[in-house]
């Protein structure tokens, strides 16, 4: 195994770049802005030249580097490339071969949401086990699947996609994704408000959460943990419909643990205990004892899981 590794997290807004020893040390992390300009076309040439300008300054050679591990926000096929990315211009690149060539490094290339659940096994919340569900609740939910230290990128690179499984088919509201009754509705931050929204439009009881203009997820967790009646009921929608759902996912996957992370897994412990709580209740009998933690890498965990991937 050669010392070196890089962990690229490409995303809309801004390319994070991780240099790390391959034993899995952080030695130094960067952003680039993400060129989206002639649909996406120079992201790759800046994240080489960025490489390329850190391998110097820091005396660094190629023969010391065993590559690069990419993690772009699309489903990502075997051989390394992408159909469609529509938040970096993409249509169809050819991403492990192009920045190979660019850098003259071997290059592996994954889905975000996945490479973020690679990176937590290694080194976060999930280090320890080899198998691992990994939930991201932020704006959306998304997910990642490990079995037997792998991912599993599915046929389509759409394996771990959680957040689209379909909780309610009564559902009138639309998903972002055009369907309805999707997990996201429920489980995201975006969802926790709208459950909120509609308990306090269809109950006259008194509430803390009325104070709050604009009201957000955290708004809702603190007033909970503060004992406000319909701020926990709506904790406990969320906390019912993802542990359901993450229970269906065990009888499918069978985890050794789920570890929730995104900016609502800030709310701690009264999120993790409500889940699990819920799950337990719908679990499979031979699932109920899956073990449930948080994230602990934050927004490093896709270069850590970058980097893992160009170790297997």
């Amino acid at each position: 195994m050669k010392k070196y590794g890089f962990g690229v997290d490409i995303g809309g807004t801004t390319c994070k770049i991780g240099l790390f020893e391959t034993s899995g040390k952080m030695l130094d992390k960067w952003e680039i802005p993400t060129n989206k300009a002639d649909n996406g076309g120079h992201i790759l040439d800046d994240v080489a030249a960025s490489i390329d300008e850190k391998m110097k300054s820091a005396s660094i050679a190629k023969e010391d580097v065993e590559g690069i591990g990419v993690g772009v926000p699309g489903p990502v096929l075997e051989d390394g490339s992408v159909s469609v990315c529509v938040n970096l211009g993409w249509g169809q690149v050819q991403v492990a071969d192009e920045l190979s060539s660019k850098t003259g490094l071997p290059v592996k290339v994954g889905n975000d949401a996945n490479v973020a659940a690679l990176g937590e096994m290694w080194q976060g919340g999930g280090k320890g086990y080899t198998g691992v569900v990994m939930v991201t609740l932020g704006t959306g939910v998304g997910g990642g699947i490990i079995h037997n230290g792998k991912i599993i990128p599915g046929a389509n690179g759409a394996g771990g996609e959680i957040g689209h499984i379909t909780v309610n088919t009564e559902e009138t509201d639309t998903c972002g994704c055009g369907r309805h009754g999707c997990l996201e509705q429920y489980a995201s931050a975006t969802g926790i408000v709208r459950m909120a929204k509609k308990l306090l439009a269809e109950k006259d009881a008194e509430s803390s959460l009325r104070g709050f203009d604009p009201l957000t997820a955290k708004d809702i967790f603190d007033e909970a943990k503060k004992g406000d009646a319909l701020a926990l009921e709506a904790v406990e929608i969320l906390g019912e419909t993802l542990g359901m759902a993450l229970s269906n996912i065990a009888c499918v996957v069978n985890p050794q643990v789920f570890v929730i992370g995104g900016g609502v897994s800030r709310a701690g412990d009264i999120l993790i205990d409500t889940v699990a709580k819920h799950f337990k209740e719908h679990a499979f009998a031979s699932c109920k004892d899956t073990k449930f933690a948080l994230a602990s890498l934050g927004n490093d965990a896709g270069m850590y899981g970058c980097v893992q991937m160009i170790l297997d």
